[in-house]
């Protein structure tokens, strides 16, 4: 493929001649707030996508899972979300240092729309509300506070198209790589086998979850 057999968009106006503007109702279902129904999806969301930039506009996604109901609403407009052990490079975190706003998607298993929030995070390393992120009596080292100023439900077309809860639809494990081969080969590790990072890997996920 040539670049000149890519026809790239580079304004709104060239948008919208392709994706017509949409109705008044989809702009207005941004309430802003977290209310009773957000809530209720906040309570039953295991796992949330969290998105965050830096100042130069480089990307970054990270999923924070805990057991349903671990998130926490403070109030309609701030909501509060522990930090998990990880692997240390906090970019996420990094991120919002430079630039703190922040981009949530709220997954409950087996419903097909999700739960969008944009807003302005703040790090924090204690506040009142760590006792209540505490799993297994441990307290998380940091925690992320946003401040909630869009909020909107997302539509089930892309689980749909996707099949995402439908078992039958998935791949078989056993015919894709471990995470320990890929790391073996992307990183071109010396002197450890694959199977090695893979048992160091199921160890540290067992005994250093929180």
């Amino acid at each position: 493929m040539q670049p000149s057999e890519i026809r790239a968009v580079r304004s709104e106006a060239e948008l919208r001649e392709i994706v017509r503007e949409p109705s008044q109702v989809i702009w207005d279902k941004d309430i802003g707030r977290i209310d009773e129904h957000a809530r209720t999806l906040i309570a039953h969301s295991p796992l949330v996508l969290l998105a965050t930039s830096d100042a130069e506009g480089t990307c970054d996604v990270s999923p924070k899972g805990d057991p349903a109901g671990s998130v926490l609403v403070l109030d309609d407009h701030r909501l509060a979300i522990a930090d998990r052990p990880g692997n240390h490079r906090v970019d996420g975190f990094r991120n919002v240092l430079r630039n703190p706003h922040v981009g949530l998607l709220f997954l409950v298993p087996g419903m097909n729309e999700t739960l969008r929030v944009n807003g302005r995070a703040t790090i924090v390393s204690d506040a009142p509300f760590f006792d209540d992120l505490a799993i297994k009596g441990r307290r998380p080292r940091l925690a992320l506070l946003v401040e909630v100023e869009e909020l909107y439900m997302h539509c089930a077309k892309a689980f749909l198209r996707s099949s995402l809860w439908q078992p039958e639809t998935w791949p078989d494990r056993a015919k894709l790589p471990t995470l320990g081969r890929i790391i073996k080969d992307q990183v071109d590790l010396e002197g450890v086998s694959a199977e090695q990072i893979d048992e160091d890997l199921a160890v540290d996920a067992e005994t250093n979850r929180y």
